[in-house]
């Protein structure tokens, strides 16, 4: 249906229900109407279902779903209220949006609604449950003949075109896999870079004409297999070297005889773009499994035309050799994710600036905005500098085009008939504009394969605008990725940076001990021998070269929006007050931010890391900052590098012990390859054996026994502090003897000075750090699953080791507040983590702004963390790790916690109904300031 068809339709349609709304006689055929003269469906009885059962404490009923779509649709009489509760027959009072999400939960995980509409006749209401926080999108009946886009949600199928895009798409990997792998036999020696190299282009062009005659590119179907298939396994090296050059040679300069003696070979046509110009591949015998392969597994029973070039380009990115991947740091990128950087860098803007041109009445005015909109996109440019197998720019391309499609068809709309001249000057969006470097030549290949597979499929939708018959090849648009390291590059040689709109991607995420040497040296490069960045992740690289592109230079362009996916270590612990405070310094602003998720993939063998979204500008925006946090979005006035809705605020990382606070430290390090350690049964058994040692064996914990044991200690250890009358004689019995020896010469391998310093007492710990009173303890990695860290008071007899970070001297008053949820605000913000796992150290404690605690704050609160400490004590059965499950965390300590919350937040003065999570943040960062300025 043309705009114009379905303008009308939509003014038609509100003047024949605009007085009409009773919920049993009109609401099915309401939505027939709509759907089929509206939105366009041919059948809309097929495609929506009416009064579906669902099951609640008696038979309730569904008005109408959607499947395809995951649409439920709460039907109302005009005369009711959308925001008034409604009595229910069991007597309960529900707004309609409230009745949908009960059926909703009544309802199997695949049968939920992605969407939930509520409707009177005379308003929609549409909720996305993917942002169950955000406010409705509003519809008035009235407002459908310009606003009928936003209800096309109900007939896009696109996610499940999607869906099925991402199916084929990873079979067509799993096939390169294959292909990949019997080709790799085949080469005399794989080791050989020159091989290395072949095997990967030979691929790439073989996928390229797999595709191609799938997708008519070629002109005719199946012409690359019944070309191939008239040889034998034998002659099809030879074969595939003559195709290559057939396909890099233009027409009119190829062999005139060449059709008089191959026919088939003669009629591909030329490519062009530098696919099949290199004549130096090295292409290998092929095996009869190899042709059967190729022949019948890839091409007969496969369609490689329904492939997602962006989803492909990862799967396809995955024949290479794991460890390559690992040493690069690449992790696959899924489509959704992508959306997740794309759309608030620059995809979200230009849909709502299109929407609002759709709004424009007058034709030759809505021509011209749209004429404008076209030349807009057309003049964007995204540049990636660390490209991998393209998924950013190959996404960013698709939906480029799919903007300039829907605005052709603004300006000319649907069914035209043009000739090929005309057709030139239609389509202004081209891959020229998305540009990128990649330090791999297999993924520069890739990415460059992706995207001319994206610019052909986009083609084809705009053809079906105009019934055109354009030809794609040859290859008229170069793709601008190049081959090198980025770090090591000048990014303006690639494209200068006045022309650059957008730099984007998901540069290499790779810790300080899995770096190889040219990447340590591509830290010191940017930083400084030395530095504290280099000790920080890999990627912050890219930040720091990006402020270089941004600024530096005989033309510096503040302009450029730019966002990256980290991991999330970059937000976390020294990275905010170091590489962050020279970025916010040099005019660097963070206009959104995602916090930290975890990142899937689209390859087989998923890379799953935790990771953050940064969107940042290189000069400040007056615009209110999007803080995303799973489904929720925060509009604030600053982002801050903790990723808080804050004041750029910087949290030393290394402070000394303030006045107001105990010493804190880790446990005491054995540093005695086990040898110190014992199991309970190894304790025992020493300690009847030989009655010397029963003295000198201590309960052991690291944070595991901490939260794991279940009121005995399942961990001991050798603890020979002031045994020294007693060694003589400790040492002559079994086994003793090779255990010293075994930790001195093991403290002597060590490379660290002060771990060899202490080989000369090795039945000691390498340091004592154990308290001589009750202490505090605290995991020094604790999942994030949980609400509250376990934190608790330990006996001196127990040896406390180095995984677990302790507190002298501490009071139930320390408890009180360490256990709150005040602190754990303040502790998820600054600390850093192991993947998402919380890491404690001495820097967020320090840190911590403590109130000022009158005689009755501290009553309060000693009472609050006694009564955390007796509710545990009514489960011996159960470890720490067991009750702070948040799903099943016993009543009794979920209401000690809620009251010593509670008892922290009026200490804080901080209201306790109406603080949020970054409210409390935000004050504790507004007394750190203020204590760190006094």
């Amino acid at each position: 249906m043309d705009i114009t068809t379905q303008k009308r339709n939509a003014k038609k349609f509100v003047e024949e229900w605009k007085n009409r709304g009773r919920e049993k006689q009109d609401s099915q055929s309401f939505w027939l109407s709509l759907l089929r003269d509206v939105l366009g469906i041919e059948k809309p009885e097929t495609f929506i279902k009416f009064e579906e059962k669902v099951r609640l404490s008696h038979d309730s009923f569904i008005d109408g779903y959607i499947d395809q779509t995951h649409v439920m649709i709460e039907q109302k009489g005009s005369n009711k209220n959308l925001d008034k509760p409604i009595r229910q027959s069991d007597g309960s009072l529900l707004t309609p949006f409230q009745q949908a999400q009960r059926y909703s939960a009544a309802l199997p995980y695949s049968k939920r609604p992605r969407w939930i509409v509520t409707c009177n006749f005379l308003e929609f209401r549409v909720y996305d449950m993917e942002r169950p926080n955000s406010e409705p999108v509003k519809l008035e009946l009235s407002e459908l003949p310009t606003n009928y886009y936003q209800l096309e949600f109900l007939v896009d199928k696109s996610n499940q075109h999607l869906e099925k895009e991402k199916k084929v798409s990873l079979s067509a990997g799993e096939l390169v896999g294959r292909i990949y792998d019997e080709l790799s036999k085949q080469y005399k020696d794989l080791n050989n870079k020159h091989s290395q190299r072949s095997i990967n282009q030979l691929c790439v062009r073989i996928v390229f004409c797999l595709y191609a005659e799938d997708a008519g590119i070629f002109g005719k179907k199946n012409m690359f297999h019944d070309y191939l298939e008239q040889f034998s396994s034998r002659e099809i090296r030879r074969a595939l070297i003559r195709l290559f050059k057939v396909l890099d040679t233009k027409e009119e300069d190829r062999d005139p005889y060449l059709a008089d003696d191959d026919e088939q070979l003669a009629a591909f046509p030329y490519c062009n773009g530098g696919m099949f110009s290199d004549e130096n591949i090295e292409i290998p015998p092929f095996t009869e499994e190899l042709r059967n392969l190729l022949l019948r597994k890839a091409s007969d029973e496969f369609d490689w035309s329904e492939i997602s070039p962006t989803v492909f380009g990862a799967v396809f990115e995955s024949t290479l050799n794991p460890e390559t991947r690992r040493k690069g740091g690449m992790h696959y990128t899924s489509v959704e994710n992508i959306h997740k950087l794309i759309d608030p860098l620059f995809l979200d803007d230009l849909k709502n600036e299109l929407n609002e041109i759709k709004k424009t009445k007058q034709i030759a005015t809505l021509k011209k905005k749209a004429r404008a909109f076209q030349d807009k996109l057309a003049n964007l440019t995204f540049f990636d500098p660390a490209a991998g197998s393209g998924n950013f720019l190959t996404e960013t391309y698709l939906q480029i085009r799919k903007l300039e499609n829907e605005t052709i068809r603004l300006i000319y709309g649907d069914n035209q008939i043009l000739d090929t001249g005309q057709a030139s000057d239609i389509i202004k969006v081209s891959i020229k504009q998305f540009y990128g470097i990649e330090i791999n030549d297999f993924a520069v290949s890739v990415a460059k394969t992706a995207l001319w597979i994206a610019e052909s499929q986009m083609l084809e939708e705009t053809k079906d605008i105009f019934y055109a018959n354009w030809d794609f090849l040859p290859l008229k648009t170069y793709v601008n990725i190049h081959e090198g390291n980025a770090l090591r590059m000048d990014w303006n040689s690639v494209l200068p940076n006045y022309a650059c709109s957008y730099l984007l991607g998901n540069p290499p995420f790779v810790g300080q001990s899995y770096r190889t040497k040219e990447q340590k040296q591509d830290m010191i490069d940017l930083f400084g021998k030395g530095s504290r960045e280099t000790k920080q992740d890999y990627v912050i690289c890219w930040y720091k070269k990006s402020l270089n592109y941004a600024l530096k230079g005989k033309t510096p362009n503040t302009s450029i929006k730019c966002a990256f996916v980290s991991t999330n270590s970059i937000c976390q612990g020294e990275s905010v007050p170091t590489f962050w405070r020279d970025l916010i310094n040099n005019g660097v602003e963070i206009q959104f931010a995602r916090k930290s998720f975890v990142w899937t993939s689209e390859a087989k063998n998923k890379a799953a890391v935790h990771c953050v979204i940064v969107g940042f500008t290189f000069h400040h925006v007056k615009k209110e900052k999007l803080l995303f946090n799973d489904t929720q979005i925060l509009k604030c006035n600053n982002i801050n590098p903790y990723l808080i809705p804050s004041e750029n605020i910087w949290i030393n990382s290394r402070p000394k012990k303030p006045a107001d606070k105990e010493k804190m430290t880790t446990g005491s390090p054995a540093t005695d390859d086990g040898q110190l350690l014992l199991s309970r049964k190894e304790a025992t058994d020493l300690a009847n054996k030989y009655p010397l040692l029963r003295k000198y064996i201590k309960p052991f914990i690291g944070a595991r026994e901490f939260l794991h044991d279940k009121g005995s200690f399942s961990r001991y250890c050798f603890w020979f502090v002031n045994a020294e009358q007693d060694l003589p004689e400790i040492i002559k019995i079994p086994g003793m003897k090779e255990r010293f020896t075994r930790i001195k010469e093991k403290r002597l391998e060590s490379s660290a000075t002060r771990i060899q310093r202490v080989a000369d007492t090795p039945w000691l710990f390498a340091q004592n750090r154990q308290p001589k009173n009750d202490y505090l303890v605290i995991p020094r990695h604790s999942s994030e699953r949980r609400k509250y860290i376990p934190i608790g008071f330990m006996n001196s007899d127990v040896i406390a080791g180095d995984a677990t970070t302790i507190v002298y001297n501490a009071t139930l008053v320390d408890l009180a507040i360490l256990e709150s949820n005040v602190h754990t605000a303040w502790m998820k913000t600054v600390a850093g983590r192991l993947k998402s796992d919380y890491r404690y150290s001495s820097s967020v404690y320090y840190n911590f702004p403590l109130p000022k605690l009158s005689a009755e704050d501290k009553e309060r609160l000693a009472k609050t963390g006694k009564e955390i400490l007796d509710a545990r004590k009514k489960y011996p059965k159960l470890s720490l790790a067991d009750m702070y499950n948040d799903l099943i965390m016993p009543p009794e300590l979920l209401k000690a916690h809620q009251d010593n919350d509670r008892a922290v937040m009026a200490a804080y003065r901080l209201p306790v109904k109406t603080t949020t999570e970054s409210d409390a943040v935000a004050h504790l960062f507004k007394m750190y300031k203020k204590s760190n300025n006094e």
